[in-house]
């Protein structure tokens, strides 16, 4: 296990080694209403995102994460920057680059499971929308079933699934087209507590196991400790990068890594950065 540490301030550009997965360079967003009254969401927002790093980001409600995420997405444009992916642009003024695009899985915190196909369609369904066979695209659930701990639920459908279990099937379709950058959007925030750290520990294993990146947006700190590399905290409307803290345990981890000096060390230091703000 290493130390954790803390990197304070600045633009929260601290790059992890090796070439950038994802780069946000200098974003900022600007909501522009018809009124002519505006609201300013993100200023000067730059990180650089390893290949297979763990990022959470955190912050006060209305700071700016979701809109981060949605514009990592390709789901809005900024107002200003840029964001490579793979060291391609994601956006060309308004418009978006398709192969760009393709290096993104999404996941919400709802599952968005379509209730009249089974799980194995669902997770299955990005694939039909490409032109994959059918015999492979069976093939590929099946695999990412396995993946997720849902072998032997392919056929059913969503409504007899238990809220964890959709979650997962949400992340294995997120999964189906071989992302290398997977966006999460509190997708636990709906489950009980029980089965959210339940998911946790699934979603370590998954994240450690796929070799994916990890861009993982939460209100709860813990949460953001235990499963990231690094930990980015927003300031208040207009989201700046406040601090960015990197987490010294090796992944994936268990729960009981949470009784540790160093991650409690890192929990309290953030709840105080927060308070702060107050």
């Amino acid at each position: 296990m290493g130390s954790p540490s803390l990197d304070k301030g600045g633009t929260g550009t601290l790059a992890a080694e090796g070439a950038a997965e994802l780069e946000v360079q200098a974003v900022d967003k600007t909501y522009r209403a018809r009124a002519g009254a505006s609201t300013h969401a993100l200023s000067d927002i730059s990180l650089s995102v390893a290949p297979g790093e763990f990022i959470s980001l955190v912050g006060r409600s209305g700071c700016g994460k979701t809109t981060l995420l949605r514009i990592l997405a390709g789901l809005i444009a900024p107002t200003s920057g840029r964001v490579l992916a793979g060291g391609r642009d994601l956006w060309q003024g308004s418009k978006r680059d398709p192969a760009a695009l393709g290096k993104f899985g999404l996941v919400f915190q709802d599952a968005n499971l379509f209730p009249w196909f089974s799980i194995e369609d669902n997770i299955a369904l990005p694939l039909k929308l490409r032109g994959v066979d059918k015999r492979t695209r069976r093939a590929k659930a099946a695999e990412l079933c396995g993946l997720v701990g849902l072998t032997g639920f392919e056929k059913s459908y969503p409504r007899e699934l238990s809220g964890g279990m959709r979650q997962r099937a949400a992340i294995a379709r997120a999964l189906s087209y071989d992302p290398s950058v997977l966006l999460m959007d509190e997708p636990f925030g709906a489950l009980d507590a029980l089965t959210r750290d339940r998911m946790n520990l699934e979603l370590q294993r998954i994240s450690v196991a796929t070799g994916a990146t990890v861009v993982f947006v939460t209100h709860s700190i813990t949460e953001a400790v235990f499963l990231a590399d690094r930990v980015v905290l927003l300031s208040p409307r207009p989201g700046r990068i406040r601090s960015i803290t990197r987490v010294g345990f090796d992944r994936p981890r268990e729960l009981d890594v949470e009784s540790e000096p160093g991650f409690q060390h890192v929990v309290r230091t953030l709840r105080h950065q927060l308070d702060e703000e107050d």
